[in-house]
């Protein structure tokens, strides 16, 4: 999709002290995977040179279920914002590449078609710096984008540093960038901590762009739930919903009925043939494939299990590791041991 002098670097270093937990906030499962995982699955088909994740708190818990991916590695051992993570990453960023883009390990919404319009935009304008925005009912918490009365970009002002008028700005900051590698690491020496957070700003790096002189882009996004971050319990059931409702989708538009796709969560490993109705309250995890025509009765619960055609099962079945053979009936109430 992309030529291979892009390099990602993704933000993974942060406690996530909202979400009010023991485990590192990147860690918490959506959608049968940690967030973590959503990310990368993302990037990945960008065909980046080099993936790098900056990692934190419980670093080692990080690293380890990150191990089936191709990353390298920065530690932040302090927290002293994103862009003393991001300035961390400068001795592993390849030399061969001349783009960078960042997002953070917490937004795992983001699609790949969004990440590669946005890096296309970035080529297109031959900019030295990209950001991804977008309009929110409820900017709380985001950062805001400022610009001219013609829409040109002047720079970013986080929450905590708004004024009451900065702060009624609807348009913000998706934390979302690709920069130019040079500009990038040379930018990040120069900018202070001289804020609230006594922190080193990644978004400081639009201003100082500004002022060099610098083309400067965005890319906005009219989906808004893409670029959530997820910062809350709350917020990460919205995200496991989301997720769950494009995989039934995607899988609704193959050829499989769902009435109540809402309440149904189906792995993404998992196949199912077309004319299959999976009924309410279903969940199947592991690596499931199910035949045409079958039914899958309300409640049924299965995980790791090969379903042949014309099957049907139960309500509230529980099955893990099962060969079922087309033409099958199973009660309700089905368990590994009851098969008829």
């Amino acid at each position: 999709m992309t030529p291979p002098q892009l390099s990602i670097i993704i933000l993974a270093a942060g406690k996530g002290t909202r979400m009010k937990s023991e485990k590192a906030k990147v860690l918490h499962e959506v959608f049968f995977a940690p967030m973590i995982h959503h990310v990368v699955n993302a990037v990945l088909p960008l065909q980046p040179a080099q993936t790098v994740a900056i990692v934190g708190h419980q670093q080692d818990a990080v690293k380890e279920v990150l191990q089936t991916f191709e990353i390298d590695f920065a530690v932040q051992n302090q927290q002293l914002g994103t862009g003393h993570a991001v300035l961390i990453a400068e001795n592993i960023v390849k030399d061969t590449v001349g783009t960078v883009m960042i997002l953070c390990g917490d937004t795992p919404l983001i699609r790949t078609e969004t990440l590669d319009r946005m890096y296309r935009t970035h080529r297109e304008h031959r900019a030295a710096l990209t950001l991804m925005t977008t309009c929110l009912d409820d900017p709380t918490h985001y950062g805001r984008i400022l610009t001219t009365k013609e829409g040109r970009i002047l720079g970013i002002v986080e929450q905590k540093d708004a004024t009451p008028e900065q702060l009624r700005i609807n348009e913000i900051n998706a934390g979302i960038y690709c920069v130019e590698k040079d500009f990038l690491f040379s930018a990040l020496k120069k900018v202070g901590s001289d804020n609230s957070q006594n922190e080193v700003y990644l978004t400081d790096i639009v201003k100082l762009a500004v002022e060099s002189g610098l083309p400067v882009e965005k890319y906005t996004t009219t989906h808004p739930l893409e670029v959530l971050g997820v910062n809350s319990r709350v917020e990460l059931a919205e995200a496991h919903r989301e997720l769950q409702l494009r995989r039934n989708r995607e899988l609704m538009l193959q050829g499989v009925s769902m009435f109540h796709p809402e309440s149904i969560a189906i792995s993404p490993e998992t196949g199912i043939g077309r004319d299959t109705l999976v009924e309410a309250c279903v969940r199947i995890t592991g690596s499931c494939q199910i035949g045409q025509s079958c039914t899958i009765g309300q409640g049924v619960i299965l995980a790791n299990c090969k379903i042949g055609d014309r099957v049907t099962i139960g309500p509230y079945s529980c099955l893990s590791d099962m060969i079922i053979d087309s033409g099958s009936t199973l009660a309700a109430y089905s368990r590994n041991e009851s098969r008829k």
